[in-house]
């Protein structure tokens, strides 16, 4: 049994090997011609969003101000597998064909360098590694610092900057290696994690639970009628909210919709998906550093209830590096055993106070 509020950081310097660069020659044909005429019709510089200093300003961070409680373990290479667990094999053969290339692989400007495939695998891997570390009981949680993210990779396609899909990768092999018979998936990232729905869409020991900015923000999926079908009708759960929606909306959401989710479907583990692009500073939602926190708090607490308290959080998007390294020091600050305030109440007290010290004021005459 792994001591209470033990964390394990899983980073693996591979991974920032996957490095697009918009300015390579790419392979010829259709898909790049269409690529480069999307890039010039935007009008200023693009460059690709999802690049290196995403993991090493985390790293840099938790450095700087290391967070008590927290250790770090490097990741591994997964294999094709556990890749083909929720990919298909002519999907993989396209993938590997690339290794070592520079190409386009979706109209979303979805792309690859040389070293994006060896990434992709260590990513998968490594969040392969997160689970095992929780269910062998070496730690409570975990968190797989990835890229290139995952959630919106389906079975036969890459999309958003996503390759395979890590999160599910990881579900699959906790459910066929590691005895788990449940698992849930959590998926807090302002973009609907569309590739992992459709990974699990017919599948009822998988509930996956996703908030999300809602269409036609990017990728456009995520209604509450999307509720998966056959054996799997019922569990997948959205909530799609508006460009505004922050702290107050994502708590209600946890505590009126994902807490009786979990008490329902009983999970053996409890994975993350965790985007930081909700907060303000990335422009998509309103979140707090303080929301994100007070969203793990929860999520600690069913999975102590629930399932021993297994819980593994996989780096998903986020892309102004400040909230994104902040956003994830703030929830390991969390799952290492600090207790989170309730969002939007720092200073309350102190109001309450200098409201006490000023009422006298307002009582008697105006002063001459």
């Amino acid at each position: 049994m792994a001591d209470e509020n033990s964390v394990i950081v899983f980073y693996d310097e591979r991974m920032l090997a996957h490095e697009p660069d918009i300015e390579v020659p790419f392979l010829p044909g259709r898909m790049d011609d269409l690529v480069r005429s999307m890039l010039l019709g935007l009008g200023d510089p693009w460059k690709y969003p999802e690049h290196p200093a995403r993991l090493t300003a985390i790293r840099h961070l938790l450095d700087l101000e290391p967070v008590p409680g927290v250790t770090f373990e490097s990741g591994m290479a997964a294999t094709r597998e556990q890749l083909g667990r929720v990919h298909t094999s002519s999907y993989l053969d396209h993938i590997f064909e690339l290794r070592g290339q520079s190409a386009w692989l979706d109209v979303d400007t979805t792309a690859v360098s040389p070293g994006s495939v060896d990434a992709a695998e260590v990513a998968a891997g490594t969040a392969i590694a997160a689970v095992e570390a929780v269910i062998e009981g070496r730690a409570e949680s975990s968190f797989a610092l990835v890229r290139p993210p995952g959630h919106h990779a389906e079975p036969v396609r890459a999309r958003g900057f996503c390759l395979f899909n890590n999160v599910a990768v990881a579900a699959a092999h906790a459910r066929m290696a590691l005895g788990c018979t449940r698992v849930m998936i959590v998926d807090w990232d302002a973009h609907h994690g569309n590739g992992t729905q459709d990974i699990f869409w017919s599948d009822p020991d998988v509930l996956f639970f996703d908030l999300h900015r809602a269409a036609p923000f990017y990728p456009g999926s995520g209604s509450l009628e999307e509720v998966g079908m056959g054996r799997g009708d019922g569990t997948n759960v959205n909530v799609p909210l508006p460009a505004d929606a922050g702290d107050a909306a994502y708590l209600k959401a946890f505590r009126e919709i994902l807490v009786p989710a979990v008490e329902w479907f009983q999970p053996d583990l409890i994975l993350v998906s965790a985007g930081f692009d909700p907060h303000t500073h990335d422009l998509a939602l309103e979140v707090s550093y303080g929301g994100f926190a007070a969203m793990t708090d929860i999520l600690k607490a069913l999975a102590r209830q629930h399932c021993k308290g297994r819980l593994v959080f996989v780096l998903e998007g986020g892309y102004n590096l400040i909230s994104l390294s902040r956003g994830v020091r703030t929830v390991l600050q969390v799952l290492a055993g600090d207790v989170p305030a309730e969002p939007g109440q720092r200073g309350i007290a102190e109001v309450e106070a200098a409201a006490d010290f000023h009422r006298g004021a307002f009582a008697g005459p105006l002063p001459d």
